[in-house]
């Protein structure tokens, strides 16, 4: 590949994780398809269908000119407007035609990266018609294929690549979310320290600290004094954030220690995807 190089992490975990999404739903039968995901209001289909479209978007194609049902219950505004269009258009798609139309976008993003010479700051297009830089789109890119990889591997009862490169692109982009839910959602008091301790294939342990004025920033140093200590396992912290399952569900696998009600604030607020 001729990609910057600092761009090259993001671009290897797409490809780790979007080949095999295609290994996972190349052998479905029809039925299969339709099985329920942990994506709220999406079935293995919708979330083959979303991966199509948002990777034919990065390759330029124009959006799809449909008119979206009014019952779906997901739909709350703008933005799950915009990625419900491309995976509407495709409900009725059939097995044969979702793998054949996964397998060419693979082939032609591929191409797209083995030729991309474009430097990491370069605008390009981002959803809801605004622009974003290459490095931006791409480490999405990474982290949403990754999460709805694991969608698929939940829905199809396949569990793996817990640990993958794309583990890792997720793993930072949901500890940059840290500080606004713990500082700005959660309201966490000034002078404080919020840790995080996650355990299992992708393991960490990460202190929020907000300073006088309110601000929350993270860094991999231990607190002397938290305010809220909060242990989990790798697959709970991300299923949380990506909120593919409510505090309340996993109660049990969430160990807390300190102030119970900024704990259950910080739970709360802890989904950070749209």
């Amino acid at each position: 590949m001729t990609v910057h190089p600092s761009l090259q992490n993001y671009a290897d975990a797409w490809t780790h994780s979007i080949e095999a999404i295609a290994e996972l739903v190349q052998p479905l039968v029809e039925g299969e398809w339709n099985r329920r995901t942990p994506c709220p209001g999406w079935s293995v289909r919708d979330i083959v269908s979303h991966v199509i479209g948002m990777e034919c978007e990065m390759l330029g194609d124009p959006r799809p000119i449909h008119s979206l049902p009014r019952d779906l219950y997901h739909v709350r505004d703008d933005h799950t407007r915009y990625m419900e269009m491309q995976v509407d258009v495709r409900r009725h798609h059939t097995a044969p035609e979702m793998t054949s139309e996964l397998e060419y976008t693979i082939i032609r993003r591929n191409r797209q990266l083995r030729n991309e010479n474009r430097s990491p700051d370069t605008m390009v297009r981002a959803p809801l018609g605004a622009e974003q830089t290459l490095e931006t789109a791409m480490r999405a890119r990474a982290f949403d294929i990754w999460v709805h990889e694991q969608d698929l591997r939940t829905a199809l009862n396949r569990p793996g690549n817990l640990d993958s490169p794309g583990a890792i692109v997720t793993r930072d982009a949901l500890l940059a979310a840290l500080p606004k839910v713990v500082a700005k959602k959660a309201g966490a008091p000034p002078n404080s320290a919020v840790v995080i301790d996650v355990s299992g294939p992708v393991e960490f342990l990460r202190t929020v600290r907000v300073n006088a004025d309110g601000r929350g920033s993270v860094d991999g140093s231990p607190s002397l004094g938290p305010v809220v200590t909060l242990a989990t396992d790798w697959e709970t912290y991300f299923r949380l954030a990506c909120g593919r399952v409510r505090p309340a569900a996993v109660a049990d696998r969430v160990k807390i220690d300190g102030d119970l009600d900024l704990a259950e604030a910080i739970l709360r607020e802890f989904a950070v995807t749209p």
